[in-house]
């Protein structure tokens, strides 16, 4: 195969931009509206109604356990059940649950165990979601545009994800928290019922066949049949907590002892955003042969961020480091889904997904449990410094799995099999999602 296809007919190309993905985009860019303003404002409920650090902790905690547990699950399910009604009954769960916490915060006096309960009922919503939304996604696009439909969805959901957190925070000092959480809530109802309407005549029936333990099985083959999934999974796994414990733990902490307060790390956050569409936009435009080599060289910037705080930096430079690892993580997101479009059979995206988001997200509780003994231990300069070294010290690992360097992009439209076909290392196939982005 050559690096480049002759040249196809405009009106020969396949359009990765139908109903589907234009259904999906809007319905992603409103729920992001909502959740990203709805994460502040559950923080400042704890706190309104008499909590303290600790309390939001719980709180935070309460969402990403549920997660955990149930993401191999949502993601067997979603292989299985037609991916559109698991969507819907998450977004009805995800709008029930916020809903309620909304009228207990409104209502005056919400006790933190509801609060845990009801933030738990999301994450739990989002483990189902999760593989099948992203399944659905890849099998909305096809042909050699899909790298940039997966850029310009990338790119709405994070303007979206920056313009919720924006929106959220100026709703807080104007009313109630509570207010904040309703419209998620109700965010959660348009997008539910725009994705009732997603069409999945051209995915193929499920053959009748094992139970759920058999679809995590065959999921878990399909995750461990390919070095360059399992690899990368691995090492996101370490690069997803280093990067978490660093920005939700030892930033703020930095940004009041150093920087000046919240208001230079709201800016800093706001640069990775800013870098996130920087990103997508670059992406659009640009199809590196070599997705995952490309994509795995560009995680190396995610160790800027530990090191600028460890330093640190002043707020001008450190926003500067973080526009640049946002841009950076973003072209490694858009490899990655590329690669997973490109080479995971469409019958199991789903529970690959899954396995791909777990491993993402498992130490995050860990990490961010660990941070304050470790900082006690070590001092913060130096735990900061140990954040950036495993960033570097995993992707550099990573490289020396021959599929992650040679990988490369197919630039035909090719069939997925139905049975799993792993390229040789000298097979020109490529491809890696980032969480972070």
């Amino acid at each position: 195969m050559t690096d480049a296809a002759a040249p196809v007919p405009p009106s020969a190309r396949p359009a990765p931009a139908g109903r589907n993905y234009r259904l999906l985009t809007a319905a992603s860019i409103i729920t992001g509206l909502g959740t990203h303003g709805a994460l502040i404002a559950a923080a400042f409920a704890v706190l309104q109604g008499g909590g303290d650090g600790g309390d939001v902790g719980l709180v935070a905690a309460a969402r990403t356990v549920p997660l955990v547990l149930f993401l191999l699950i949502g993601g067997a399910i979603a292989d299985r059940l037609p991916r559109h009604r698991v969507m819907v009954a998450a977004n009805t769960l995800n709008c029930v649950s916020q809903g309620l916490f909304a009228l207990l915060v409104l209502a005056g006096d919400p006790q933190l165990w509801q609060m845990m309960v009801l933030t738990a009922l999301c994450g739990t919503g989002q483990a189902f979601f999760g593989p099948a939304a992203e399944g659905m996604l890849m099998s909305s696009v096809s042909g050699e545009q899909a790298s940039r439909a997966f850029a310009l969805f990338r790119m709405s959901t994070q303007g979206a994800a920056i313009g919720g957190a924006a929106l959220g925070g100026a709703m807080i000092a104007a009313m109630d928290p509570g207010w904040v959480l309703a419209v998620d809530a109700a965010a959660f109802a348009v997008a539910g019922a725009l994705r009732a309407f997603l069409d999945v005549s051209h995915i193929p029936p499920r053959e009748p066949g094992g139970g759920l333990l058999a679809d995590l099985r065959d999921g878990w083959q399909e995750f461990t049949g390919r070095p360059w999934l399992w690899a990368i999974v691995a090492q996101f796994s370490v690069v997803v907590a280093a990067v978490g414990a660093a920005e939700a733990v030892y930033g703020p902490l930095v940004a009041r002892d150093s920087l000046g307060g919240a208001r230079p790390w709201g800016f800093a956050l706001a640069a990775f955003g800013a870098g996130n569409l920087a990103g997508a936009l670059l992406m659009t435009r640009w199809k590196p042969r070599r997705l995952l080599l490309a994509g795995t060289l560009c995680v190396f910037p995610l160790a800027l961020p530990s090191a600028g705080l460890a330093v640190p930096l002043s707020a001008g430079w450190l926003c500067v480091v973080m526009f640049v690892s946002g841009t950076a993580i973003e072209v490694f997101g858009v490899s990655w889904m590329t690669a997973m479009h490109q080479e995971i059979p469409e019958e199991k995206l789903s529970r690959v997904s899954a396995y791909d988001w777990f491993g993402s997200v498992a130490m995050v509780p860990v990490a961010t449990a660990l941070a304050g003994p470790v900082e006690s231990l070590v001092g913060r300069g130096q735990a900061l410094w140990g954040c950036a070294g495993l960033v570097v010290l995993v992707t550099a690992a990573v490289l020396f799995v021959p599929d992650v360097r040679n990988l490369t992009r197919r630039t035909v439209s090719v069939e997925v099999a139905a049975a799993p076909v792993v390229p040789p290392a000298s097979a020109e196939a490529e491809g890696p999602v980032g969480r972070l982005g």
